[in-house]
């Protein structure tokens, strides 16, 4: 059964595909390599060779993930498009590089992970601070991106109705990021706990509650593009969030699904291992996507938000791996809760990835 019972939000979204691609390109695109490159520059700078090599393999390897933020940047006022994607891509920059430095042993991985993500938070919370530990020494190089973050929210106009929301959801993100690092050393057991004291009243059950907070910081981009309209109110900021921690349980499950035997072979199930059948993971995902739908009906630019949404299914589902004879059942299901907007979106993605593929073997 499709989550598109309302025809009209069908429609919306379409035009919104259109509307976001008609923008990113002339406009965010090039601003986005812009700071791209500004931040590959800064990085270059960072003393420690470790954490100078680290900045940089994230800055190559994870580009894609700032360029896929930044598209919420396209419901920005175009006066306030460039503000909002310097914070956008500074904060997605922030979270890749503190995700790998984060991994990096320690005889304490909670404690360590709190002061590390206290610069995650301290980026969105008003008048937040934190204090970095000595070993993690980068020059300057995460300082720079959160006065970056704050100087740019300061600008926006309804900066104040997302603040409270935001700080939320990167505080839910960083512990689930640092308790999943943690997990090699502490176990599995402090993630699992955690999860289910959080998830207590609302509407996700844990293990989508535990997938949602992991990426969230999907959520404080889409935040801080509403912080670009002055009419954004606190009630505004709440919705999305909500819509936001659905979409990224949704986006946290199928990465985890098609990466899958990688993982498995590397003797570890990310996710998957709190399912104790496929059917349940199935429902959860079929339920996420359902309940993002739902939600967006009740926000500002809830077309874009569920283009966004199938958009990030469509990523995952035409890789390759999602074929496979674990994947292939429970995508399906993604793809008929998401249809008939599933169908183009798969088909765009798949020939993006064909594209790619091209250009990769071009000599």
């Amino acid at each position: 059964m499709s989550a598109f019972a309302d025809r009209g939000l069908l429609a919306r979204a379409g035009t919104a595909l259109v509307l976001a691609n008609a923008r990113f390109w002339p406009t965010i695109a090039p601003m986005v390599s812009c700071q791209l490159k500004r931040w590959g520059k800064r990085a270059q700078r960072i003393e420690d060779p470790h954490l100078q090599r680290l900045a940089l393999e994230k800055l190559a390897d994870e580009r894609f993930n700032s360029e896929v933020a930044a598209t919420l940047a396209t419901l920005a006022p175009p006066h306030w498009r460039r503000t909002a994607v310097e914070a956008i891509v500074a904060y997605e920059l922030m979270y890749d590089y503190l995700d790998g430095v984060t991994e990096l042993p320690s005889e304490d991985p909670l404690t360590q992970g709190r002061a590390l993500y206290g610069a995650f938070i301290a980026a969105v919370q008003e008048g937040g601070s934190y204090s970095l530990p000595e070993q993690y020494d980068d020059g300057g190089y995460l300082a720079e991106m959160v006065r970056v973050v704050k100087q740019a929210l300061a600008q926006l106009p309804g900066a104040s109705a997302i603040t409270a929301t935001a700080t939320r959801a990167a505080q839910r993100c960083a512990e689930a990021q640092l308790r999943a690092h943690a997990a090699s050393s502490l176990g599995a057991g402090q993630l699992e706990g955690w999860a289910k004291r959080e998830a207590v009243g609302g509407d996700l059950g844990w293990r989508q509650f535990l997938a949602g907070s992991a990426s969230s910081v999907l959520s404080v981009h889409a935040l801080i593009a509403a912080a670009s309209n002055e009419h954004t109110a606190r009630f505004d900021a709440e919705e999305l969030d909500t819509v936001y921690l659905s979409t990224c349980a949704l986006s946290t499950m199928l990465d985890s699904l098609i990466d899958y035997d990688q993982d498995a072979a590397a003797g570890h199930t990310g996710y998957l291992s709190y399912y104790q059948s496929h059917e349940q993971l199935a429902d959860d995902l079929a339920a996420s996507a359902r309940h993002a739908v739902e939600h967006s009906t009740a926000i500002p630019n809830g077309a874009h938000h569920v283009m966004t949404l199938v958009g990030v299914a469509a990523y995952y589902i035409s890789d390759p791996a999602a074929k496979s004879e674990l994947a292939l059942p429970i995508t399906q299901s993604v793809c008929a809760e998401l249809e008939p907007l599933m169908a183009p979106t798969l088909g765009v993605m798949r020939t993006w990835r064909a594209a790619k593929t091209i250009r990769a073997r071009l000599p």
